[in-house]
């Protein structure tokens, strides 16, 4: 893959910016305790399938002591619908217990607080901080991983190299974004499967070989 120039990087994301100015999470939450749980709950599960299962839940709680006081058993019946909810329900209770025992009953504004939560990795943490604090991160999901290498915007073999590459190469005025244009450029335009070529508005600055001409 022929890595992308600095001046298609510049016009790539100046593409994003222009299509949709105020990207942001698809997931839906009403405070930065939600946003947490929302995400940890998104690992290898869809945004749609969380949303679902997250109503019910966090209108019976949306900060940790209701959500303790709720209980693993409640919180399992409320996201059975999606992947690995016995463990996750664990995490949320566990989270939820450390949040009041170490910070409050807050979310963290640091790295190192949240990935030391219960079901917090890498990936979580950045959202959180990205989205519930305004830090510049970059976490790199399956569509984020394949839109880089796909298109020579950050080459890399795993998702911490694409990480350290996009936190290079993104310019500064478009990385507290990036994360959210990336992904929904993913999941709406770039697909795994059958990219939609033909309707992306980055096509010009592309380098995926077998991408359709405008």
């Amino acid at each position: 893959m022929v890595r992308m120039k600095r001046d298609q990087v510049e016009a790539f994301f100046k593409g994003l910016q222009e299509q949709n100015p105020f990207p942001k999470t698809e997931l839906i939450y009403s405070n930065n305790y939600t946003l947490l749980v929302a995400v940890v709950l998104s690992a290898q599960a869809t945004d749609i399938s969380v949303n679902k299962a997250t109503e019910e839940l966090f209108k019976a709680a949306d900060n940790p002591s209701d959500m303790l006081r709720l209980g693993e058993k409640k919180v399992t019946n409320h996201i059975k619908t999606i992947g690995l909810y016995r463990n996750k329900s664990k995490n949320v209770i566990a989270l939820s217990r450390k949040l009041i025992d170490l910070h409050a009953g807050q979310v963290p504004c640091n790295r190192s607080d949240l990935e030391a939560l219960p079901g917090v990795g890498r990936k979580t943490a950045n959202v959180v901080l990205n989205t519930a604090f305004g830090d510049p991160t970059i976490a790199v999901d399956t569509h984020i991983f394949r839109v880089s290498n796909r298109t020579g915007l950050a080459p890399g073999k795993n998702v911490d190299d694409v990480e350290k590459k996009l936190m290079k190469r993104v310019p500064m005025a478009y990385r507290h974004n990036a994360h959210h244009w990336l992904i929904l450029h993913g999941r709406y335009v770039c697909k795994a499967r059958k990219p939609l070529c033909d309707k992306c508005i980055v096509n010009l600055q592309c380098n995926y070989k077998e991408k359709t001409i405008l």
